[in-house]
């Protein structure tokens, strides 16, 4: 490597890995002397890994240290039902209750009703779970927690949980394969996946009473209606938010940023693809079925990357 080149090396979460792996191709084209690495492990794995040293920034859903957001996503239901193609509806409280073991069947009550018209089948649910720790899970289960108060008492938020019900598979890949191999399944995964690999995924009730589909518009609609709430370090969750038009199982996801650097070098160079990243790299967010950050947030990230040294 010449002198002066910097090789960045990255692990943690599966929810930003496709825009991540766009972005670090593109600011290395433009920057060759500066490579990029990302290793999508899962937030469990990556924040073990930025804690222990072994790798310089980290990404996740959730964790104590420097957070930079980059972008939104949307977690979505995913399900494999033969014979019906339409879009199914889902209440919180009842995706909650499939996987505490409560609703077992596709024609309970609770789902025929938020499903008018649709001939519902007489067939057991195959609840689907991530079983690494993911910030996929940590999204989903702090959703289910604020609808459901027994899933707040008996499971709980958390990047991996015990889960009352269903099968664990690894990653967006396992849950969306056992989903797609096993009729009557159910899962949930990411929306830039489903969206990239074509899979049926439903509508999610939301705080206000209305059945919302996850798009880039209805994701930034719920970062707009918590921007008033959003604290300096930019830990917040957005789960659950008001409005018409908010989808709500929405966040934010960080990079994890070391607040002690270990090379210098290194971390004025990653700070300079921060800045890169909110010049130009949150123009291409929607194209990858993720939300840009809003104005107000870019400009207030570009301060904290003032603190990235």
């Amino acid at each position: 490597m010449s002198a002066g080149a910097q090789s960045i090396n990255g692990a943690g979460a599966t929810f930003p890995y496709p825009i991540y792996s766009k972005w670090f191709s593109e600011y290395n084209r433009i920057h060759p002397e500066v490579k990029i690495n990302y290793q999508s492990i899962g937030s469990g794995g990556g924040i073990r890994q930025v804690s222990d040293g072994i790798v310089d920034f980290g990404a996740s859903a959730r964790f104590k240290t420097m957070h930079i957001p980059t972008v939104l996503g949307a977690i979505v239901p995913v399900y494999n039902l033969p014979g019906i193609n339409k879009e199914l509806n889902f209440s919180g409280d009842v995706i909650a209750d499939i996987y505490l073991n409560k609703i077992t069947n596709w024609n309970d009550p609770r789902i025929a009703k938020d499903n008018p018209g649709i001939n519902l089948p007489n067939q057991p649910i195959l609840a689907v779970y991530r079983s690494d720790g993911s910030g996929t899970t940590y999204i989903f289960t702090d959703f289910l927690s604020k609808v459901s108060s027994e899933w707040a008492t008996k499971v709980g938020r958390n990047t991996s949980v015990r889960w009352r019900a269903g099968i664990g598979q690894k990653g967006n890949e396992g849950v969306a394969g056992m989903v797609r191999q096993a009729p009557y399944a159910f899962g949930y995964v990411e929306l830039i996946f489903a969206a990239h690999t074509r899979m049926t995924f439903g509508t999610v009730k939301n705080q206000a009473g209305s059945f919302i589909k996850a798009s880039t518009d209805s994701v930034t609609a719920a970062a707009a209606a918590s921007a008033k709430n959003i604290p300096t370090d930019f830990r917040v969750s957005i789960t659950n938010a008001p409005g018409a038009g908010s989808y709500p199982i929405a966040s934010f996801t960080w990079l994890l940023v070391p607040t002690v650097s270990r090379d210098a070098a290194k971390t004025s160079a990653f700070a300079d693809f921060l800045k890169w990243m909110l010049d130009h790299g949150e123009s291409e967010a929607a194209a990858q079925s993720y939300a840009p950050l809003p104005k107000q947030l870019q400009d207030a990230v570009r301060q904290a990357v003032l603190r990235v040294h």
